[in-house]
C-alpha cells in the first residue's frame, strides 16, 4: 500500500478490516470449491454450529450472522438444496422458520476438519495470546458500536 505508514491508525485497521476480510473469504472459497460450498454458506453452518443448541430461527441466524432475514434465507435455500440443512416451518407458529442441520454436515465437518485447523493455525501464525485478547476486545467494541448505529443509537 502506498504511503501506510502516514495513515491514521483508524483509517488503517478500517482498511484492513476490509482487506482481512476479503482475503478471508478468497481463500476460503479456494479451499470450498471442491465441496461446492460458498463462504456464506459454510459461515450460516458454522453459526449455527457455534452458537445454537436448538434449530435456530431464520431471523435468529441473521441476527448472530449480522445479515439480514433476506440474506440468510437465501443461503439456507441453497444449503437445503445441496443437503446440507432443512427448513422446518415452527410447530408453535407457522410464521416462523427454523434451520435444522442435517448429518451431511457433521460428514463435511471431519472431512475438512484437518483444513480448517490448519487455515486457523496459519492465519494467526506469530500472533501471541496477549495480542490475540487485545484484537478481541477492539472487535467486540467495534461490533457493539455498528450494533448502535444499526439501530439509530448515537455513539458518543
Amino acid at each position: 500500500m502506498k504511503n501506510i505508514d502516514a495513515m491514521a491508525d483508524r483509517q488503517f485497521v478500517f482498511g484492513s478490516v476490509q482487506i482481512v476480510s476479503n482475503q478471508m473469504n478468497t481463500l476460503l472459497e479456494r479451499d470450498l470449491k471442491e465441496q461446492d460450498l460458498t463462504a456464506k454458506q459454510w459461515f450460516l453452518t458454522a453459526i449455527i454450529q457455534k452458537s445454537f443448541d436448538y434449530a435456530p430461527t431464520i431471523k435468529e441466524t441473521a441476527v448472530a450472522m449480522g445479515s439480514s432475514h433476506q440474506n440468510v434465507k437465501q443461503v439456507a435455500l441453497k444449503l437445503a438444496q445441496k443437503g446440507f440443512l432443512t427448513l422446518e416451518k415452527d410447530e408453535k407458529d407457522a410464521r416462523v422458520t427454523r434451520i435444522k442441520l442435517t448429518p451431511k454436515i457433521d460428514s463435511f465437518r471431519k472431512e475438512t476438519q484437518f483444513k480448517a485447523a490448519n487455515f486457523i493455525k496459519n492465519l494467526f501464525n506469530g500472533i501471541s495470546e496477549d495480542e490475540m485478547a487485545a484484537t478481541r476486545s477492539v472487535l467486540e467494541k467495534m461490533l457493539s458500536n455498528l450494533e448502535k448505529m444499526e439501530n439509530g443509537g448515537q455513539i458518543k
